[in-house]
């Protein structure tokens, strides 16, 4: 918006001219008064002439929000008022950045004390908080004296077993920089293989959402620095902590540092789906309060575009305010559906294994290694049985007839007569898609293509028949079995050992036919009959394998595909918890997600977290519902308790300390311009000298009054042009060489050219 960029060069012309140039006028002045008066000698004066001259310089460039503030009552104060008091202009501005700092941490901590301890709102974790309520009343003046000292030492004041009785903690840094720590994912690439085939590693929803926040740490690496400098999160200094907050993710974002031109920053990630308490603070700041029409005890209502009376004063008595209502970032849109839903009846069995076999036959048709396969002598060999007419697969504990469209009642099995009727036309539409016009590939009844798709359907089959433990009619067994093919854990049975001719045909035909007949299930249900045709099926499959990324959460391919901001990824989850066993298809789509940005008090966040230290560690509290992390709107104490680390928080990921950079801001670019660099100076240099070398051979191209010496052709000039028989001139002051030939020829450059390269080359 314009405004944003009129705020933008407003902030340049501060940080880099204004403060610059009053600092170093300072500076100036004040070396040459140091031969004239001496405060504590030579060396001290200049000693802390040169320490104040560095810290304001780089106050003004990293963090300027506050130093009009300082600037202008140190010209007033000590200019006008106690001009007799004043050292001179650069150590009196020094100081009163200091002593303003301090009076900013008294305010928050007293904005923090007395929203906590409002007796109209305040929150009864247990009995202990009524007794302290009214205890706490005598000792106020004390209080108000522990939040002075606290101030002046920097040291956090935690309310005590979460009650509004406060203590004073030790000193902290006052950014309350924590540990660089980077949460650990769990998935295939650090766990044992005994581990994935039994149970699902981290298989719970807070390891497995975990990604998602560290894809919104990646993006916010991309554009926070930017969205900061355009004003779109307000008022920050370092130190600052945010919470974004959504339906689905909430986040805790702390600015570790802020440079110039960099924001160094961590991001804690909380529950999709918290717990009681969490819910109702996200409730209360996810609710509006536009609708409120109170004034007092009446209903006066309000006027437009403004707060009613009783919303503006509840807002008041908050440790935290929304700064955006509508903050767009990069996001996956979750859907989730519940799997025993989709494959409760019969019927959507029947479809999901045929759309299993079908995927079979498509990636082995179309795999490079097809010929190889079909005329494998030894290969062919063991799959005898199968090119029989009169062959007859019995096993029931893999076959039914409720979910096999292939399956003879009469004979109780499947034949490959019973096969072909049902997919011969599929297998023959893959093999002429897949056919170049110098090789013919026979795909008839007969053929060795139709008895290898016969054979790896049957095997297929009886791999999930194996994993579902033969119990294909129970609804829990099957997804079971599903879930375990889609994971990788297949148990090949001594009937089915000739797959281990080539390990291909399990990894290339049969695992993505498994994760392909899920994704075809899921569209099945907007258009039912669209699939029945060949050319759509194959169409939609062929679509599918580059655009979609299919596979389970524990494979790192999963995670690669999440930070790489891929369009569209589909997962089969198992999540295990409280007891309930539950399986769900995952879908997520690339898009963009809007949060509201809450900026909270830190002193309310450093006193909160050094509380939960207190109570945990040294008090030794092991109560998972202790009063100290029960609800409380006024100062959000369940979601800034819980974003701490462990064993003081839960959070489901905290990021190491990522830095963000001013210049990879897209929009940003436009206004502020691009980085400096030596690529980028390399660049410029580079096009600069083609533009003129260009210029010169269209100038003599064009010019009348220059003489061509190559016959037509510039030194530039290209094609199949053929060279002239005329002599050249020896005349010429300016030696052009040939670009096919490596002796140079000399030649007249007229007026033109001349004054075109004056023009490039002379500023």
């Amino acid at each position: 918006m314009w405004f944003e960029r009129l705020y933008v060069w407003l902030q340049c012309f501060e940080k880099y001219i204004l403060y610059p140039a009053i600092i170093l006028n300072a500076l100036t002045i004040d070396a040459f008064l140091i031969s004239n008066y001496r405060r504590l000698g030579t060396h001290w004066d200049i000693f802390l002439m040169i320490s104040a001259g560095m810290k304001l310089l780089r106050t003004s460039f990293c963090n300027p929000v506050h130093q009009f503030v300082n600037l202008t009552f140190t010209v007033i104060f000590f200019h006008f008022d106690y001009k007799d008091i004043s050292e001179s202009f650069l150590l009196d501005f020094f100081m009163v950045s200091i002593l303003f700092s301090k009076l900013r941490e008294l305010l928050q901590k007293l904005q923090f004390v007395m929203t906590y301890v409002a007796p109209w709102q305040m929150a009864w974790g247990s009995s202990f908080h009524v007794f302290a309520q009214l205890f706490a009343i005598p000792h106020s003046a004390l209080l108000f004296f522990q939040t002075f000292a606290t101030s002046v030492f920097s040291t956090p004041l935690s309310p005590f077993l979460g009650s509004v009785i406060f203590l004073t903690s030790y000193v902290r840094p006052v950014k309350f920089w924590e540990k660089n720590y980077n949460t650990r994912p769990v998935d295939n690439s650090n766990t044992r293989l005994a581990v994935q085939i039994e149970r699902d590693p981290g298989g719970d929803d807070n390891n497995l959402n975990s990604i998602f926040y560290e894809h919104l740490t990646r993006t916010l690496q991309e554009s926070l620095c930017g969205d900061l400098l355009l004003g779109r999160w307000g008022n920050y200094s370092a130190g600052d902590c945010f919470i974004l907050a959504s339906d689905d993710l909430n986040a805790f974002v702390h600015l570790i540092e802020i440079g110039n031109g960099l924001v160094t920053f961590q991001l804690r990630g909380l529950e999709f789906r918290g717990t009681y308490c969490q819910q109702r603070e996200v409730e209360a700041i996810l609710e509006g309060n536009e609708d409120d029409r109170g004034c007092c005890c009446c209903q006066a209502g309000h006027l437009p575009h403004l707060l009613s009376c009783n919303a503006a004063f509840h807002l008041r008595w908050l440790t935290w305010e929304i700064t955006r209502t509508q903050y767009i970032l990069e996001g996956y849109s979750i859907l989730d559906n519940n799997a025993a839903t989709m494959l409760q009846v019969f019927d959507l069995r029947r479809v999901l294994v045929r759309y299993y076999v079908q995927s079979i036959i498509y990636y082995m048709v179309t795999s490079p290694k097809l010929l190889s396969w079909i005329k494998n002598e030894s290969l062919l060999k063991s799959l005898q049985p199968f090119a029989k007419w009169h062959y007859i697969e019995r096993d029931l504990a893999m076959l039914n007839i409720n979910i096999d469209d292939d399956y003879v009642p009469c004979l109780q099995g499947i034949t490959r007569a019973s096969f072909c009727n049902v997919y011969l036309e599929w297998i023959q539409y893959c093999a002429r898609k897949r056919q170049e016009p110098s090789q013919t590939l026979d795909c008839d009844e007969d053929s060795a293509l139709v008895t290898l798709s016969f054979a790896l359907c049957i095997l297929g089959r009886r791999a999930l028949a194996a994993a579902a433990h033969n119990m294909a009619i129970s609804l829990d067994s099957f997804l079971y079995g599903l879930h375990a093919l889609f994971k990788g854990d297949f148990r090949i049975t001594a009937r089915d050992e000739w797959v281990f001719a080539d390990m291909d045909l399990l990894h290339k035909v049969v695992a993505p036919a498994v994760r392909m007949s899920l994704k075809l299930h899921q569209d099945q249900f907007t258009c039912p009959d669209e699939y029945e045709d060949p050319v759509v099926l194959y169409d939609a499959i062929q679509s599918f394998e580059g655009k979609v990324v299919i596979c389970h959460e524990g494979d790192p391919a999963w995670r690669g595909a999440v930070l790489s901001n891929r369009e569209e990824l589909l997962t089969l989850r198992h999540v295990v918890d409280e007891g309930v066993d539950e399986y769900k298809v995952l879908m997520l789509h690339r898009g963009f997600l809007s949060f509201k940005v809450i900026k909270v008090n830190k002193e309310c966040v450093r006193g909160l977290w050094a509380g939960q230290q207190q109570e945990l560690i040294f008090l030794r509290n092991r109560n998972p519902e202790r009063g100290s992390i029960q609800n409380n709107k006024q100062v959000l104490r369940n979601l800034i308790n819980s974003s701490c680390d462990q064993p003081l928080g839960y959070p489901m990921y905290v990021s190491p300390l990522t830095t963000s950079y001013l210049g990879t801001h897209r929009q940003l670019k436009d206004v502020w311009g691009r980085s400096v660099t030596l690529d980028g100076i390399r660049t410029w240099f580079r096009t600069k000298w083609l533009r003129v070398r260009k210029d010169c051979s269209a100038g003599q191209h064009g010019g009348g009054n220059i003489e061509d010496v190559d016959g037509g052709r510039g030194p530039s000039a290209g094609g199949n042009q053929e060279s002239s028989t005329e002599q050249p001139r020896t005349g010429g002051s300016q030696r052009w060489a040939s670009p096919r030939e490596g002796t140079p020829r000399t030649g007249g450059c007229g007026g033109a050219t001349r004054s075109l390269i004056k023009a490039h080359l002379v500023p």
